[in-house]
């Protein structure tokens, strides 16, 4: 991928992960809101925008940091394990999911373990839906890399959201994180498939290019050895004259 397309994902996924983060702000932290409405205070409430957004925008940050991490570990994958790699993806997706629902609901004997698999279901169903639109638009193969991306990865960039007390800002963590990893993975192939068919333009044009100077060449090299067949010609008749 060239660096300006680089650049374009970059700033476009900080821009819709800042955006998810407002928008679940004003669900998750609605009283914050309300207490500066009535009575209206611009200043704070400006403040408490700019705040959720910036949060956001960092989570955003800890998106893309995981993403590129990711493509490291998916090339590594590959060439340690080779065609048992999806396997071994399976196996963590499976193992990460049971972590979301064990681990937490034994931290805290409070929690109901119904939530916990509703919050593990969610991630997996959403998981499901992005993979399922990276395979349709690629190929089958990708389907159980996106699968892990945004079951095990997000898991991982979440941790901190995790350890919080409560679940505000575990909302506020994953909404960001989710639909920053769905929209890099999703937009990684569109991004590619230009340059690929810049590539291939470039060499189908240079292919043509030296065939038809190959062609230009032979064509030369007939009409002169042509032309030399009728110099030699007129010089054996010239001869038998004389």
């Amino acid at each position: 991928m060239g660096s300006r397309n680089v650049v374009k994902m970059f700033l476009r996924t900080l821009f819709f992960g800042g955006l998810a983060g407002l928008i679940t702000s004003f669900f998750v932290k609605a009283d914050q809101y309300r207490q500066y409405l009535s009575p209206f205070d611009f200043k704070e409430l400006a403040g408490v925008l700019l705040f959720f957004l910036g949060l956001g925008l960092v989570f955003s940050v800890v998106s893309q940091t995981g993403f590129f991490a990711y493509l490291f570990i998916h090339r590594f994958g590959l060439n340690l394990f080779r065609s048992y790699w999806s396997p071994v993806q399976i196996v963590l997706i499976a193992f990460v999911l049971f972590d979301l629902v064990y681990f937490p609901y034994i931290g805290n004997e409070d929690s109901s373990l119904h939530t916990h698999v509703l919050i593990a279901a969610g991630i997996l169903a959403f998981g499901l839906i992005i993979a399922f639109i990276k395979a349709k638009e690629t190929n089958k193969s990708a389907f159980i890399p996106a699968l892990f991306l945004m079951v095990v990865m997000t898991t991982l960039e979440w941790v901190p959201g995790l350890r919080t007390e409560g679940s505000t800002y575990k909302w506020l963590m994953i909404v960001p994180l989710l639909v920053s990893n769905a929209y890099q993975i999703i937009m990684l192939h569109r991004l590619q498939e230009p340059e690929k068919i810049q590539a291939s333009e470039e060499r189908r044009q240079e292919k043509a290019k030296k065939k038809e100077q190959k062609a230009n060449a032979n064509e030369k090299a007939k009409n002169g050895k042509s032309t030399k067949e009728g110099t030699n010609k007129n010089a054996k008749k010239k001869t038998k004259k004389s």
